[in-house]
């Protein structure tokens, strides 16, 4: 893990705060979903990226019947009927 030197406390809520430089380089928005992991005792933030529930890739995902699904595995549901 790369240390950026960055030091931020956590409000009273619970909340920090991450520095515009950080979500800027990480393409991170506003009301952008971020997923929490936890390593060891670290705290890993990630970009939330929705994967294929058959695949596991996020290439090109689309929502169908409440599922993620990516186009290959879809197209193969097509011809498995």
């Amino acid at each position: 893990m790369k240390s950026t030197g960055i030091v931020r406390k956590v409000d009273e809520l619970g909340r920090i705060v991450l520095p515009i430089e950080l979500r800027r380089t990480l393409d991170i928005a506003e009301r952008d979903a971020l997923e929490i992991y936890v390593e060891g005792a670290s705290i890993v933030l990630k970009k939330y990226r929705p994967s294929c529930v058959f695949c596991d890739s996020s290439r090109e995902v689309i929502l169908f019947k409440g599922k993620n699904i990516c186009p290959k595995c879809l197209k193969e549901l097509k011809h498995s009927m």
